[in-house]
């Protein structure tokens, strides 16, 4: 290239006919598109529900506590609700955010490791969510009595 000239892109003519550059993998990304909808849609209700039970009901946010999480949990329903949230949320999160590195990262390497290390954070807080929702108990079997909730028996 001679200096004071600047390499030029080829564009398609508009009225070219269109030909697929590179092979697709099926409808994934329309049900991806479809997918954010729906499950923002359902956020919304499920997001709006928490925080109204949790900042609205009884005494607002001054009574959440141990206690109270305790006692939402103790309820199959409240269990549900919260991973519900957690799931929807996280892989709404990271769909958007796997939309975000296949629009902005411009090599492939650097697009593999961004998903790769998307990938590893969802699962991490995906599992360590599930878990805690599913294994929290309120009432520990060693701990002291100051500890426990006042439902529990010391």
């Amino acid at each position: 290239m001679a200096h004071g000239t600047a390499a030029v892109a080829k564009v398609d003519s508009p009225r070219s006919p269109y030909v697929r550059r590179k092979t697709t993998r099926g409808n994934y990304e329309l049900y991806s598109w479809v997918f954010m909808r729906a499950s923002g849609v359902v956020l919304i209700v499920l997001i709006f529900g928490h925080l109204f039970v949790n900042l609205m009901v009884g005494d607002g946010v001054h009574a959440i506590d141990f206690g109270f999480v305790a006692g939402k949990w103790a309820n199959p329903m409240w269990q549900v609700w919260d991973l519900l949230m957690l799931w929807l949320a996280m892989i709404h999160g990271t769909n958007g955010v796997r939309t975000i590195i296949n629009d902005y990262a411009t090599r492939d390497l650097t697009r593999g490791i961004l998903k790769g290390l998307l990938l590893l954070a969802f699962t991490v807080v995906v599992v360590l969510g599930t878990l805690v929702i599913f294994t929290f108990d309120p009432c520990p079997p060693d701990a002291s009595a100051e500890l426990l909730a006042s439902f529990c028996t010391a």
